[in-house]
C-alpha cells in the first residue's frame, strides 16, 4: 500500500474509533502519571477516570506555571510528567501578549509529523501533483536556549526543526538546510528567494505557518527584488548575508551568472502592479498553504491579489500544548475551513461557553452541532484540563470525530463599557471595511487595535497600514472613504455596542489611525526581540502594551473618526 493511501486509510480508522481511542488515551495517560506530584493530590495514585472527571480542576496556564517553572530549574520531570521531558516549548506570545512556555517530549514531534504526513496526504487526494516539485518555503529558526535544569527551549517549529523527525519528514523545499536554520531572519528571508527565484520552474507551492508570514515575505520582496536581480545576474551572494552555512550552499543552487533569468524577474517586477506576482514569478504554483483562519482571516484579500487567488490551505490545527486535527476539504473557501480533531492528539474535553462548572464539560465525541466551546487538554507531558482559550464551533463530525469552526481566542476583546467585542465582532467588520479600501485601490496590510480609556467618552481605535495596489502609487487617503470606514465597522458590531455609542452616547466615535508602512514590521521586529518566533509571529489582534503602543503613535499619519452614530 502506498504512503498516501496508508494515511487516509489510518484517517479512517482513527476517525471511527474516536470513542475508544480516546478512552485508552486517558487511560494511558493516567497510568504513567497518577504518581506525579501534581495528580496526586486529586487523585491519590489512582488511575480511574471516573476520578479524573470529578476531582482534576480546569486550569489556566498561571494554575500550571509555578509546577512547570520548577521543573525547568532543575526538579524532576515527575512533578507534573511520569514520563521524562526534554524540551518546552515557547507559545508564539502574541495571541494572548505573554510568552508561555510548555513541558514536552519526543511524543509531541512524533505528533506533528504525523499531522504534516496526513495533511500532505489528504491534500495529494485533491490536487494534482501536489507534490512533483519544490515546496517555497520562509522558515527560519531561533537559537535554542537551556533552562536551569539543561532542557532546550525554542519555539514549537523550531524544536521540530531541529529533532530527528525533521530530516524523516524530507520535504524538498527550494532552500537547503542551512538556510533554514540560520538565525538571522533577514539573511534567512533573502536566502530562501535567492533559492525560490532560480528554481521558480520547480515550485509547486508555498507553505507558512500563518498568512502573516507570506504577507511579510511579499513585503520583502518588494524592497529586496532589485539586490536579488543583482545577485542572480552576477552569480554573487550580498556581501551582508554574513551566515556561511547560506553563502556556501546558496552559492552551489545560484551556479554562477544568470542574467537571462534576472532581466525576467526585473521585467515582472518593474510593473505597475504586483497582482498575480506569485503566480508570474513561479508559474508552476499550485497553492498556498498556510493557517488563514480566525485572525489570519484578514490577509485573504492581500493573499488573493497578489497571488491571482490560487487555493488557500489551511491544512491543520496545531499548539505548543498539543496537535488537534486536519481539514479533511484543503480546497475549501478560507471562511468555511473546518478542522477534525484526530483522537490519539491527546485526551480532548469540550466546555461549553460561558458555561464555568465541571458539569459543564462533555467528552470529545459528545459535542453537539453548531454549539460553541473551549478545548480542554490532557496531553502526554503534564497538562491536565488546560483550558486552551480558544473558542471552536462544532461544524459536522467526520466518521465519529468532531469537526470544529475556530472562531476567536476567548479574551482577545475590545471594551470600553459593558460591552464586549470579540475577535470574530473585529474581522467581520474589518470585511465589511476592506470592501470601501478596494474600491479606493488601496489594501488592508496590518491591523491592530485598542480600547483608549483615556479619552471621554471611551472609544476603540484601530490602527491601519495601507498599500496601493499599484507598485508605484502612492497612498492617497480620501477623507470622505475612510470615514465611511469608521462608519462601516461601527454598524457591523453587536447592538449593545450600537447602543451605549447611539443612544447613550458612553462609547465615542471609533477612530481608525492610519499609519506608515513598514509599522507592522517594527511592530513585529519588537515581539521578536522579546522572545517570539519570526516563523509563528501573528500581529496581535488587540494592543495593551505601552511599548507597542509607542511604536504605532510614532508613526500614525491620519487619523479618522465616524461622523455619526450607528444605527440601533
Amino acid at each position: 500500500m502506498s504512503t498516501l493511501a496508508s494515511k487516509l486509510k489510518e484517517l479512517e480508522e482513527l476517525t471511527s474509533n474516536a470513542k475508544q481511542i480516546q478512552d485508552d488515551m486517558l487511560e494511558k495517560i493516567l497510568k504513567v502519571n497518577a504518581n506525579t506530584e501534581y495528580l496526586q493530590r486529586f487523585l491519590h495514585g489512582s488511575s480511574d477516570k471516573e476520578l479524573f472527571k470529578k476531582n482534576i480542576p480546569t486550569v489556566s496556564y498561571e494554575d500550571v506555571r509555578p509546577y512547570i517553572e520548577r521543573v525547568a530549574d532543575g526538579e524532576p520531570s515527575d512533578v507534573i510528567s511520569g514520563e521524562p521531558l526534554t524540551n518546552f516549548l515557547l507559545s508564539s506570545g502574541t495571541s494572548g501578549g505573554k510568552l508561555k512556555f510548555f513541558p514536552a517530549n519526543n511524543k509531541y514531534f512524533e505528533n506533528m509529523a504525523f499531522i504534516l504526513d496526513l495533511s500532505s496526504a489528504i491534500i495529494s487526494k485533491y490536487v494534482d501533483g501536489a507534490h512533483e516539485g519544490k515546496v517555497m518555503t520562509f522558515l527560519s529558526t531561533r537559537p535554542l536556549s537551556t533552562t536551569p535544569s539543561g532542557l532546550h527551549v525554542a519555539p514549537a517549529i523550531t524544536s521540530f526543526y531541529k529533532s530527528d523527525y525533521f530530516e524523516k519528514e524530507n520535504v524538498p523545499y527550494q532552500s537547503p538546510n542551512q538556510v533554514i536554520f540560520c538565525v538571522d531572519s533577514k539573511q534567512s528571508m533573502f536566502c530562501h528567494f535567492l533559492c525560490a527565484l532560480v528554481q521558480r520552474e520547480e515550485i509547486v507551492s508555498t507553505v507558512a505557518s500563518f498568512a502573516s508570514v507570506i504577507v511579510l515575505a511579499i513585503r520583502f520582496l518588494e524592497t529586496h527584488w532589485k539586490e536579488l536581480c543583482d545577485n542572480i545576474r552576477s552569480g554573487y551572494i550580498s556581501e551582508w548575508i554574513t551566515d556561511l552555512g547560506c553563502r556556501d550552499s546558496v552559492s552551489i543552487i545560484l551556479k554562477g551568472p544568470n542574467p537571462k533569468l534576472a532581466d525576467l524577474i526585473e521585467h515582472e517586477c518593474s510593473r505597475s502592479s504586483w497582482e498575480g506576482m506569485i503566480k508570474r514569478l513561479w508559474p508552476n504554483i499550485k497553492f498556498i498553504q498556510t493557517i488563514v483562519s480566525g485572525q489570519m482571516s484578514q490577509y485573504i484579500p492581500v493573499l488573493d491579489f497578489y497571488s491571482n487567488k490560487l487555493p488557500l490551505i489551511s491544512s491543520y490545527y496545531l499548539a505548543s500544548e498539543t496537535m488537534f486535527g486536519v481539514n479533511v476539504d484543503p480546497l475549501c473557501k478560507p471562511q468555511d475551513v473546518s478542522y477534525t480533531f484526530i483522537p490519539s492528539m491527546s485526551y480532548f474535553e469540550l466546555l461549553l461557553v460561558d458555561q464555568g462548572n465541571s458539569d459543564d464539560i462533555v467528552d470529545f465525541v459528545d459535542v453537539k452541532l453548531g454549539c460553541f466551546y473551549e478545548p480542554l487538554v490532557t496531553n502526554h507531558f503534564g497538562l491536565y484540563r488546560y483550558r486552551m482559550g480558544d473558542i471552536l464551533q462544532v461544524t459536522g463530525f467526520y466518521n465519529s470525530a468532531p469537526q470544529f469552526r475556530f472562531v476567536r481566542r476567548k479574551n482577545v476583546v475590545l471594551s470600553v463599557q459593558v460591552e464586549a467585542t470579540t475577535e470574530e465582532d473585529l474581522l467581520k467588520a474589518l470585511n465589511h471595511a476592506t470592501v470601501l479600501l478596494e474600491s479606493s485601490g488601496l489594501m488592508l496590510m496590518g491591523f491592530t487595535c485598542y480600547s483608549d480609556v483615556s479619552s471621554v467618552p471611551s472609544h476603540y481605535v484601530l490602527y491601519w497600514e495601507l498599500k496601493a495596489k499599484t507598485l508605484s502609487g502612492t497612498v492617497k487617503l480620501d477623507s470622505k472613504v475612510m470615514v465611511k470606514c469608521c462608519c462601516v465597522v461601527e454598524e457591523s458590531f453587536d447592538i449593545i455596542y450600537k447602543r451605549f455609542r447611539s443612544k447613550y452616547g458612553s462609547i465615542g466615535a471609533l477612530e481608525i489611525r492610519v499609519v506608515e508602512q513598514g509599522t507592522f514590521d517594527s511592530v513585529m521586529e519588537y515581539f521578536i526581540s522579546k522572545g517570539a518566533s519570526a516563523t509563528q509571529y501573528k500581529t496581535p489582534l488587540c494592543i495593551n502594551s505601552p511599548e507597542v503602543l509607542a511604536i504605532l503613535e510614532d508613526k500614525v499619519i491620519a487619523r479618522f473618526l465616524s461622523d455619526k452614530s450607528p444605527p440601533v
